[in-house]
């Protein structure tokens, strides 16, 4: 289990964030990325933020990812976020590795980005930082300026790896040969010859930083024996097959020991001998939901009455739809309606119904999907 810690003023989407984790995710890191508070989808004020609250989003994350699945062992942090995760890795036993990508050797040095910050109407500072126009608190100078972070790079305790673009212009080199000359030894350093800070200029500087952290690590953090039984199999396949010699669209559908029916309806010329394909897309995403919540309940040794999840499938006008990148055309609509257990506290409620939104169909059908076609003519592809 990997936490990231993004830079100053971006957020989890970032390049860095986002290509870093997804080279993680492939050599089999599970990553958790979070928004400080004020910044992308997370709640709160960025004004009212400084370096000791984003410390405290950092172990409320590491927390999180302890109660509810499993202790972070290494450490990622890009910029401040690695200044963030070198200040808080000697708290956290489970942490075996960190590692940071053009972090400062002390969060002062960001004092200077926000130097000329000018009085604003609210009481805080107005500052303008990457063209983006920012109010800052008051006291974030201060809280850069008192972190003892020499000091905590000297007694991490933890392997390090520092990982820093020669000729960054925000954070020079001079930041990470100051990291590396406090830390002791086991660490490492690795130069991101032609990157720019936020490794935004060539998508192959993030995914180099990924791939070297992935290989650094597995020094350390060495991957988990399998079990015993041997690894899981893959699961069946679903095959379908046209149901002959009946009127309509019947097909069958098997997958292990597990057969069903479909069919169109009587409207659209089938016979309506079972449900139709979009009917069965409905019922993988209700089931998934109501399985998702389940589970997490038990986790959490709550109790409450079935739910009942109601799905309904059709095509708007693009034009209509609030939150749809399209802007021409139709796109799909489901509506999906829980209910759940009315007796439940509001707060089990909430954090049900949030759970529901990352069941493992619904995260399916908003992501990107391949479909490779082929057929027993050839081995080659038909269509993707």
């Amino acid at each position: 289990m990997a936490l990231f810690a993004h830079c100053f003023t971006c957020d989890r989407t970032s390049r860095a964030a986002s290509r870093v984790a997804r080279v993680l995710t492939q050599a089999g890191y599970a990553v958790l990325r979070f928004d400080f508070t004020g910044l992308g989808d997370s709640d709160g004020s960025f004004a009212e933020t400084t370096f000791s609250t984003n410390l405290e989003d950092l172990r409320a994350a590491a927390r999180w990812l302890t109660d509810e699945l499993e202790p972070p062992r290494l450490l990622v942090g890009h910029s401040l976020g690695g200044a963030a995760v070198l200040a808080i890795a000697g708290e956290l036993d489970s942490v075996g590795a960190v590692a940071v990508i053009g972090a400062p050797s002390t969060p002062a040095h960001v004092s200077r980005l926000v130097s000329g910050a000018l009085p604003a109407p609210d009481g805080h500072l107005a500052v303008t930082i990457g063209n983006r126009r920012l109010h800052i608190s008051p006291d974030l100078a201060r809280d850069l300026s008192a972190q003892p972070q020499l000091q905590r790079i000297s007694a991490l305790g933890k392997p390090l790896l520092v990982l820093h673009a020669p000729r960054d212009a925000v954070v020079g080199i001079g930041e990470a040969r100051a990291i590396f000359d406090t830390a002791r030894h086991p660490k490492s350093f690795v130069t991101l010859d032609g990157a720019d800070h936020l490794l935004l200029l060539r998508a192959e500087d993030a995914d180099y930083a990924g791939s070297m952290i992935a290989t650094w690590a597995s020094r350390y953090l060495p991957a988990r024996a399998v079990p015993p039984s041997g690894p899981p199999t893959a699961p069946p396949a679903v095959v379908v097959d046209e149901v002959e010699d009946v009127e309509g669209y019947a097909h069958l559908a098997h997958s292990g020991r597990h057969t069903w029916l479909l069919d169109e309806p009587l409207d659209v010329g089938g016979a309506d001998t079972g449900p139709g394909p979009y009917d069965v897309l409905l019922s993988a995403l209700g089931a998934c939901t109501s399985m998702t919540m389940r589970m997490y309940a038990r986790r959490k040794g709550w109790d409450y009455s079935p739910a009942r999840v109601t799905l309904r499938h059709d095509r708007i006008h693009a034009s209509d739809c609030e939150t749809c990148e399209t802007t021409s055309g139709h796109v799909d609509r489901v509506h999906r309606h829980i209910e759940l257990d009315p007796s439940l506290p509001e707060d089990q409620r909430a954090a049900l119904l949030s759970i529901a939104d990352r069941c493992p169909v619904h995260r399916t059908l908003l992501g990107e999907i391949d479909i490779v076609t082929t057929t027993h003519a050839s081995d080659h592809a038909l269509t993707q």
